[in-house]
């Protein structure tokens, strides 16, 4: 009925879906991570909580949609014995940090705002850690001008576009209320979505060396995305995992042990495309 008669409507309402924030997974739930210190955050002049620990090269920690800062806390002890100071961030809408640009809601282009506000605060990164759509916003925030030596992506998020067809699948939008919906989403946006497309950013800017760590039975995101980077990326090594789905493998004792040696491992000369 909608897609008939009122495609505006249903435009309208799966937009302010597409962008409302789902609720995070409580704090008290997640195993807590080491006392760090409160590190002042704002962009735009909204306030990002935001937690550092340890000194020497920084490494951030970018979570994924829905998420919070706490869910990549299991890095936090062996990157700090390791000697690096690690900066983590609840993204606009997201955890304890206040509101996005449109309230309770956030994009891509935000969460890589966040992330470039927390490397002017704490120094270019020796790395960023990036989980899901998190992976998606860092590999944008390349575009914008962030410079990591390195880069870990798990479970990353390839396809926007891709996303919002099984999330217009999910809802059984019509054909036209989903172009709609396209169209909307790019309006807000402001950019298309070739823009976040991960596996072509290696052909815009020169991409660091990069881990690509992804859970064959991932059932949010298919372990097939991040064949794509991985196969699109200079230098990359991709990572398959068994059984850890989409959250566990940020706690997984061989998953961390492999991204923190990653991380540690002395920088080689790396070149991109030109």
């Amino acid at each position: 009925m909608v897609e008939r008669f009122a495609p505006g409507i249903g435009v309208r309402a799966a937009t302010r879906m597409w962008f409302t924030v789902p609720p995070a997974m409580p704090r008290s739930l997640l195993p807590p991570p080491p006392r760090g210190r409160d590190a002042h955050l704002e962009l735009d002049g909204r306030m990002l909580y935001s937690t550092v620990w340890g000194a020497g090269p920084p490494v951030y920690l970018v979570h994924g949609w829905g998420g919070r800062s706490e869910q990549l806390g299991g890095f936090v002890a062996p990157l700090v014995a390791a000697g690096h100071r690690v900066v983590a961030f609840d993204a606009p809408a997201h955890g304890a940090s206040g509101p996005g640009r449109f309230g309770a809601t956030s994009t891509i282009p935000e969460f890589a705002s966040a992330l470039h506000a927390a490397v002017l605060a704490h120094g270019r990164p020796h790395a960023v850690i990036a989980h899901s759509m998190g992976a998606t916003a860092t590999a944008f925030a390349l575009r914008e001008g962030v410079r990591p030596g390195r880069l870990v992506l798990l479970a990353p998020m390839g396809d926007p576009r891709a996303m919002l067809g099984a999330f217009a699948d999910q809802l059984g939008l019509g054909t036209r209320v989903r172009a709609g919906l396209e169209r909307s989403v790019q309006h807000r946006i402001g950019l298309p979505f070739e823009a976040f497309d991960v596996a072509a950013t290696a052909g815009v800017v020169a991409v660091p060396p990069t881990l690509v760590v992804h859970d064959r039975g991932d059932r949010e995101v298919a372990s097939a995305e991040s064949r794509t980077i991985a196969a699109a990326w200079p230098g990359s090594r991709l990572v398959l995992t068994e059984g850890l789905g989409h959250r566990k493998l940020l706690r997984d004792a061989g998953v961390l042990e492999d991204v923190v040696g990653f991380v540690r491992a002395p920088l080689r000369d790396h070149r991109g495309p030109a």
